[in-house]
């Protein structure tokens, strides 16, 4: 949860800190922001965009982390769409695959809706979810050095990971990645080889 003495960092300069040097991480974004930064930032083969699966990015990271072990994959989503896959989380405490990284943006607001406050504007703390559901490592973010630390863990990964970092509302102008499904998965799954 954000208090008063965090820093509201800018999303789209936090997410091209995460993914400065990304080797080759796959990426799988949430939908909105989430993706259009990880586009600014970008584009690249190993970037799976969402486009309309609110709640899914977290557990298509899963899906791919275990059916890919030597494959390191991040998750890049927003606070929203994590409330509305909470779920997701205690079946990836469950699974804990270490090759996985889950990395919420935080503004506190459904953006995709209308900027209305988000659970975790009103209490609810996604790292103590994380945390409880067993997810082993947990980190929160409000500087940029501690952005950094994520971007380290995220190419070093010691087991499953969740983040948070405190970003503000501040809108960004849209960069929009490729909007085909099967195009997006297609050029996922030739950099990963599997085709």
């Amino acid at each position: 949860m954000t208090t008063p003495r965090d820093n509201l960092l800018d999303r789209r300069r936090a997410v091209v800190e995460l993914l400065r040097e990304r080797s080759d991480l796959v990426v799988v974004c949430g939908l909105g922001s989430a993706t259009w930064d990880v586009a600014a930032a970008g584009d690249h083969d190993r970037n799976f965009y969402s486009w309309g699966a609110m709640g899914g990015a977290a557990m298509m990271g899963l899906g791919l982390a275990l059916a890919r072990p030597e494959e390191t994959v991040t998750v890049i989503t927003g606070d929203g769409e994590m409330l509305m896959g909470l779920g997701a989380l205690a079946t990836i405490g469950v699974r804990a695959p270490g090759n996985l990284s889950i990395v919420v943006l935080d503004n506190r607001r459904f953006g995709e809706t209308g900027m209305q406050e988000s659970h975790t504007r009103l209490g609810t703390d996604l790292c103590g979810v994380a945390r409880a559901c067993g997810i082993p490592h947990v980190l929160e973010a409000s500087s940029m050095e501690e952005v950094a630390a994520i971007r380290d863990a995220l190419h070093r990964p010691e087991g499953c990971l969740f983040a948070r970092i405190a970003i503000s509302a501040a809108e960004h102008e849209r960069v929009l990645p490729e909007r085909d499904g099967a195009k997006i998965k297609d050029r996922v799954r030739a950099a990963l080889g599997l085709s």
